[in-house]
């Protein structure tokens, strides 16, 4: 690891804007991207950024409102943290690093960038606070740091009132603030027009929790005029809420808004305290978004001294016949209540519709073993399930009792004999506090039968106290599932939980997440063709997202009672493994689909899901992505194009393989007929070889996509 600290002479970036007014500059280390912090008049802190000399942000402000808290000592929470600052001192300095992950897109991170700390002090309150400038290459990260100290021990935060003040009237990708879920259609407006659209955009959701008319969540993708494209979001989430970004839409300036407990109040915070980070990447090539790595780098280095354990993953399961068929979750339907304890399911009528049998799962571990998945999840096989939603209990599950037709320990053997494990399925129904008190026996038993991964969800409102998904206590308990489950060697795949803002490096046991609108919609109706060449750039910069990509038979009518369709070509599915990264990569149609499309699921039993190498070829916000994938600790490459709803042609020139290397090369492409609504179905496979240098030339139907494998030869 090559580490760099420098001392930067103080006087060369001094600049007078006034009398009174000092400002310090700090440059990326590529001098494109330009920050300067000021105190302006009243001692208010702001900052602007710069990108190749157009401005990115305009002068911005910073701060925080305390609490008036009627239990503090005299004198006490009686100045917000806004003005009446001094500069004490500042330093710039600067960091290099290579580091490598657990697992990711490429097998080594270079984390460079320099650094402005500005150490400010109020004098009306005797208070002190650290603002810190992190400014690389492709953006910068801001954060405030409270040191230990008398006059500012513990306080109450009411509202954090850090700006991004935009420089124009800007395109934005976006879904509104809520703050319990992201499963949202992206919307894409002007700024000024997201006001108008708000409320068409909230109209399909149960959950109405937005917290502005013109409150948006993070991460927040923008295109400018002058083709910068901006990011706003944030890093390290810890111990603190969730940042949504409040717009005043006559200015176009953006602030944080956080959010609230049950009782309203933001953030308690006990010094020394650090924020999480507030991001801006910017580039003027939409392929350096997302391949920007300046979420992962603000967050710590890896936390867990063994990591030997923690593995990428390809999965299929027992989930997708009851999303799109209507399956049920529960053992009988003979229930009207249920506590745990009190119920003997052995004398109570089973439905004879639920999924989630021995034999049933037998028949999906056996399709695994047989095209090289590595596990099995299954959803539905613990008891509780007949009162999980609607009726709020505290303590429906208890995460270790199996349904009478579930044979926990056949099971688990009937799988490791035939090289493969069975997932763990939490569903918490949102009832944190009873999570926590069973969660230790809940990962013995995992542990006892040897799963290694866990997918949790927290469906509902939660229990007890009516918290927030995005609340600090929920960021919290999100948190320590993950470290809790790393002693014991568990992975953790958390749905309906927090957007990811990069804490799988520091926890790489944190292997995906939901925390967006995924596959499943797609049985509730569909989503736009255009979300899934969205959601790279917004929701994926904090980390993977578990996706559940793979549906090969898109008419689903033609298995089940459900006219819904997805809104991609076959070909467009199999493009989604590389589009969409993630080391957690589910195979989420049935195991008769694949059956029907053997010669397209031969890509899917392919594809790697850990990397070494990615480059991004080609991409669009809303309208085209094209990456090419190395897979980990091999000369095999893979890639993948996806597009909306309009189609997209593609030249890809192999500049990227090895010289003198030549690829057995199978191209999964849509047929000239395909489209996602007429002829999803339609594609051709060909193969040919090819070397460094060839040129491959591909079309993408409306909604469609193509894969292709390289293998190379020995």
């Amino acid at each position: 690891m090559k580490r760099i600290k420098n001392s930067i002479a103080l006087g060369a970036i001094l600049l007078m804007l006034s009398p009174n007014v000092k400002a310090q500059t700090v440059k990326s280390p590529d001098g494109n991207v330009v920050l300067t912090f000021a105190l302006k008049e009243g001692g208010v802190p702001t900052y602007t950024l710069d990108y190749k000399h157009k401005p990115v942000i305009k002068q911005s402000e910073l701060g925080l409102e305390l609490k008036r808290d009627k239990h503090a000592s005299k004198g006490m929470n009686e100045t917000d943290l806004l003005a009446g600052f001094n500069e004490t001192s500042h330093k710039v300095s600067t960091f290099d690093e290579t580091w490598k992950p657990v697992w990711g897109e490429t097998a080594t991170i270079r984390n460079h960038y320099n650094e402005l700390e500005v150490d400010l002090n109020q004098p009306s309150s005797k208070r002190n606070i650290v603002i810190r400038f992190r400014v690389y290459n492709d953006g910068m990260g801001l954060r405030y740091e409270f040191p230990q100290q008398n006059e500012l021990n513990y306080f109450i935060v009411k509202r954090e009132h850090t700006q991004f003040a935009m420089a124009g009237d800007h395109t934005a990708y976006w879904i509104p603030g809520d703050y319990d879920t992201q499963e949202y259609e992206t919307q894409i407006s002007k700024l000024s027009e997201i006001r108008q659209r708000m409320k068409a955009a909230i109209t399909d959701n149960s959950s109405q929790t937005q917290f502005s008319p013109t409150g948006v969540q993070t991460s927040l993708q923008m295109k400018t005029a002058d083709e910068l494209y901006i990011n706003l979001h944030e890093a390290a989430l810890v111990n603190y809420p969730a940042m949504h970004l409040d717009l005043d839409d006559k200015n176009m300036v953006f602030e944080s808004w956080l959010t609230p407990d049950a009782v309203g109040n933001k953030a308690y915070v006990q010094t020394p305290f650090n924020t999480p980070w507030r991001t801006v990447i910017v580039s003027d090539d939409a392929r350096q978004m997302l391949a920007s790595n300046l979420i992962l780098n603000l967050n710590e280095p890896c936390k867990l001294t063994d990591t030997s354990w923690i593995h990428p993953t390809k999965y299929c399961g027992v989930w997708w016949e009851m999303i799109a068929g209507g399956k049920p979750w529960s053992y009988t339907f003979d229930l009207p209540s249920v506590h745990i304890g009190e119920t003997d399911y052995t004398k109570v009528k089973p439905n004879g519709l639920h999924p989630a049998n021995t034999a049933n799962v037998k028949r999906y571990i056996d399709f695994a073993a047989k095209n090289g998945l590595q596990q099995v999840l299954v959803e539905g096989w613990n008891i509780g399930w007949e009162d999980w939603f609607g009726h709020w209990k505290e303590d429906v599950f208890d995460f270790v009792t199996p349904y009478p037709d579930f044979d926990i320990k056949y099971l688990n053997e009937y799988a490791h004999e035939k090289g493969v494990k069975l997932m763990m399925h939490h569903e918490t129904s949102a009832s944190t506090a009873n999570y926590e008190r069973r969660m230790e026996k809940a990962y013995e038993l995992m542990n006892k039968y040897g799963y290694d991964a866990v997918k949790s969800g927290y469906v509902g409102d939660i229990i007890p106290r009516g918290e927030y998904h995005y609340s600090q206590s929920m960021i919290n308990h999100y948190l320590h599932c993950v470290k809790e489950a790393a002693k014991h060697h568990i992975m953790v795949n958390a749905h309906e939980a927090v957007r990811p803002t990069g804490l799988c490096r520091t926890y790489p046991n944190l292997v995906g997440n939901e925390s967006a609108r995924g596959t499943e919609y797609e049985a509730f109706g569909g989503s736009e063709p255009y979300h899934t060449v969205i959601l790279p750039f917004t929701r994926l910069q904090g980390g993977p997202m578990d996706y559940t990509p793979g549906i090969l038979e898109t008419k689903l009518n033609k298995w089940c009672n459900n006219q819904s369709y997805v809104h991609t070509t076959l070909v467009g599915q199999l493009a989604l493994y590389l589009t969409m990264y993630s080391p957690l990569q589910m195979a989420a149609d049935l195991p008769e689909n694949y059956e029907k499309y053997d010669d397209a699921f031969q890509f899917i039993r392919d594809v790697a899901c850990d990397w070494d190498d990615s480059k991004y070829l080609e991409a669009e916000p809303a309208q085209y992505i094209t990456v090419a994938r190395k897979a980990k600790g091999t000369n095999n490459w893979f890639i993948g194009g996806k597009c909306d709803q309009n189609g997209h042609q593609s030249t890809i020139k192999l500049d990227f393989l090895d010289k003198g290397r030549k690829y057995a090369c199978t191209i999964y492409a849509d047929a000239p007929n395909a489209d996602y609504e007429k002829n999803p179905a339609a594609y051709r496979i060909t193969k040919k070889i090819v070397k460094r240098g060839d040129t491959l030339k591909l079309t993408m139907a409306r909604g469609g996509g193509f894969a292709v494998s390289l293998i190379a030869d020995k």
